[in-house]
């Protein structure tokens, strides 16, 4: 499992006080860029093959709330991966200071060729990269993308 440290920011919130649905995704997406950075993978490289991650489907479950300037865990780990990697799962969970889990966005994609406009396996040291991240309990072997 990959973990950051981040804060629910003015710009999170919503009329209710608490953080809106879409900062959830936003999170989701800055731990899962993040994580890629940190392993060889930032914007830069992804530029240089013409590849880029793309995601086909978020689901969110709500746990607990999340208030204005409160610190928060975000956890992320592989739910699903397909034999060649053109097919990814990814589990991300939100998880308060006091240790309660407050939402966990699953987000489902695969890489896109940025030329050609298709859904692609990843480069090898790319696919290695997402084995490497810890697998979720209810992992599953997915399809692949590749007609």
């Amino acid at each position: 499992m990959f973990e950051k440290k981040m804060m629910a920011g003015w710009g999170d919130m919503d009329f209710n006080s608490h953080m809106r649905n879409t900062a959830f995704l936003d999170k989701a997406g800055d731990v899962r860029m993040l994580f890629l950075s940190e392993n060889g993978f930032p914007m830069s490289e992804f530029m240089r093959l013409n590849i880029g991650p793309v995601v086909m489907k978020d689901e969110i479950a709500y746990f607990k709330e999340v208030m204005l300037l409160e610190e928060i865990t975000v956890t992320l780990g592989v739910a699903g991966l397909s034999a060649d990697g053109s097919r990814w799962s990814l589990s991300t969970d939100i998880i308060r200071a006091d240790g309660k889990l407050a939402a966990r966005v699953t987000s489902t994609g695969g890489w896109l060729d940025l030329v050609a406009r298709k859904l692609i396996a990843p480069p090898a040291n790319l696919l290695a990269t997402w084995q490497s991240l810890g697998k979720t309990t209810d992992f599953q072997e997915l399809n692949t993308s590749i007609k």
